[in-house]
C-alpha cells in the first residue's frame, strides 16, 4: 500500500527538522503512541496502538533512519509486531523545503502487514493508514506550536 501527502507547516525548516527528531514531540504526535525513545543516533524504539476500526492492535518495533541530509530529508524504515495479528512494516521518505509561508513537508510511504491484519482487508487498513498520517501531521503541528495545512493536488 502506498500513501503520503504534502503539508505546509508555518515554521522554519530547521524548527520542523528539530521537531521531527524530538522523541517527546513525536510521542505527542503519533496517535496511539505510548512509548518512543532513541536507542542510537539513527534508531528509535516505539510502542503504538493502532485503531483499525474493528480491532486495535498494539505494535512494538523499531524505526531506523537512513539517507539523512540534516534539515532536508531522511528515509524512515520500520517494522512492528502486533502479537497474534502479525507484522506491520513500512518505509517513508520525508523531505523538507523552504516555502514562503514556512516549510513544505512531503511524505511518501509504502507499507503493509501480514497475518490477521491483512485479512481485515486492504481497504480498511489503507484508509486507516491515511487517516493516521493526516492525524499525525495535525498533532505534529500542535506539538511543535505551528499550524499545518494539507496541500492537495488538483
Amino acid at each position: 500500500m502506498e500513501f503520503g501527502g504534502r503539508y505546509l507547516l508555518a515554521a522554519p525548516r530547521l524548527a520542523v527538522w528539530a521537531a521531527l527528531n524530538d522523541a517527546e514531540t513525536l510521542r505527542a504526535a503519533i496517535p496511539g503512541c505510548s512509548k518512543i525513545s532513541w536507542t542510537s543516533e539513527s534508531e528509535l524504539e516505539a510502542t503504538i496502538t493502532v485503531n483499525l476500526g474493528v480491532v486495535k492492535p498494539t505494535f512494538k518495533g523499531d524505526l531506523i533512519l537512513s539517507d539523512i541530509e540534516p534539515a532536508v530529508k531522511y528515509t524512515l524504515a520500520g517494522k512492528g509486531h502486533g502479537g497474534l495479528l502479525g507484522l506491520a512494516h513500512g518505509t517513508a521518505e520525508i523531505t523538507l523545503d523552504d516555502h514562503a509561508d514556512g516549510t513544505l513537508l512531503v511524505f511518501v510511504a509504502n507499507g503493509g502487514a501480514s497475518g490477521q491484519v491483512m485479512r481485515l482487508g486492504k481497504a480498511i487498513v489503507g484508509a486507516s493508514a491515511q487517516k493516521v498520517i493526516d492525524h499525525f501531521f495535525e498533532r505534529f503541528g500542535d506539538a511543535m506550536g505551528a499550524s499545518v495545512t494539507p496541500l492537495h493536488e488538483d
